[in-house]
């Protein structure tokens, strides 16, 4: 029984990192901007809808789970949630994130899954993010805006 209980969540994962993969534009010019349909928030993040969500807003302090994968303008990723029960679990509206994050948790609905491009002032501004490997490199260089693709999860 354990074995065929783990075969089948091992498919159920590769299935869906399959699905998650395939929303990935090809192109690094399509990583880069936002397509002309993109919604706006007043802040100046632009997003796109991939699936709207059916569950509760977030209220500010309330918790979130967020599977999510970040690039560069040019492309690169550089951070992402890795297994599919693992999301990143944080308190939204409470600066446990970037900015531009608490404002996309606090606008979307739970099951919401988006593609949003986030200003640096939102991100991570001036300072960037070094690597942590090389002091003198950098991750995310200063003053660079950011592309995420995004899940909103229910809590369990």
């Amino acid at each position: 029984m354990q074995t065929i209980r783990c075969v089948l969540l091992l498919s159920c994962w590769l299935l869906s990192a399959v699905a998650w993969a395939q929303t990935v534009p090809a192109t690094a010019d399509s990583l880069s901007s936002p397509p002309a349909n993109s919604l706006s928030t007043p802040s100046g993040i632009r997003y796109v809808v991939l699936r709207p969500g059916t569950g509760p807003q977030a209220v500010a302090g309330s918790r979130a789970a967020v599977y999510y994968r970040g690039f560069l303008p040019n492309g690169k990723l550089f951070d992402q949630t890795l297994f599919p029960n693992k999301p990143l679990r944080v308190r939204a509206g409470r600066g446990d994130v970037i900015k531009g994050w608490d404002e996309l948790l606090l606008l979307l609905p739970v099951g919401s899954r988006v593609q949003a491009w986030i200003p640096a002032r939102l991100a991570y501004g001036a300072k960037g993010v070094r690597s942590p490997a090389d002091e003198d490199r950098y991750l995310i260089p200063p003053d660079t805006d950011l592309r995420f693709e995004m899940e909103i999860m229910p809590l369990k």
